[in-house]
């Protein structure tokens, strides 16, 4: 049970997978071993040897295209910088369209409770990009939760007395819904971060 065991470690290590979960998962991979799992691995070896994260913003991109096709359009605004913890954000970003700017990944978010600093996380190239290239906005596209609030404040800090603004995503009342249903810090913020309707 040693290899199950550890293909049970390896799948609850993923994002949303807790334990019960990985069991299952890993239980009907090896049910089908010339099905599912031999896809699956075949899958796995491929994303290995072909997919990786672009050596300037983080996102993901092939091997044969370094840097993103993100970082190398020549559509996108130079002067726009979203910062973001994962490239998966990177993603639901694009999706939206609201944004043409390029991005910056920084791979997590400082969480002392992880074990996550600064040193752990992209922060340096980020500095490294702001001082190249001609940003005059820096985005940061992060979580409203007590550790993306205070990733958001470190690298503010950082920025301070650097030739750029530095921004955070608006919050508050999502799309469709009403008071009575959010909660008081939503609710504060987007009392705080109202716009004028003409």
């Amino acid at each position: 049970m040693d290899s199950l065991d550890k293909l049970v470690s390896c799948l609850s290590k993923l994002p949303g997978v807790g334990r019960r979960s990985a069991e299952r998962m890993a239980i009907r991979l090896v049910r089908d071993p010339g099905g599912m799992l031999a896809e699956f691995i075949a899958a796995l070896k491929n994303a290995s040897e072909t997919i990786r994260c672009c050596s300037l913003c983080g996102s993901i991109t092939t091997i044969d295209r370094e840097p993103c096709k993100l970082c190398a359009g020549q559509d996108r605004d130079r002067t726009m910088l979203c910062v973001v913890e994962d490239p998966c954000d990177i993603a639901i970003i694009e999706r939206s369209g609201g944004f043409h700017g390029r991005y910056h990944a920084l791979m997590g978010k400082i969480s002392p409770g992880r074990g996550s600093g600064p040193a752990n996380l992209r922060i340096d190239s980020l500095l490294a990009r702001i001082e190249k290239e001609e940003f005059k906005e820096v985005i940061l596209a992060l979580s409203t939760d007590v550790e993306g609030d205070s990733t958001a404040s470190y690298i503010a800090e950082l920025l301070k007395d650097k030739n750029v603004r530095v921004s955070r995503l608006a919050s508050g009342l999502p799309a469709g819904s009403g008071i009575t249903y959010s909660d008081p810090v939503t609710l504060a913020r987007a009392i705080r971060g109202r716009t004028a309707e003409r």
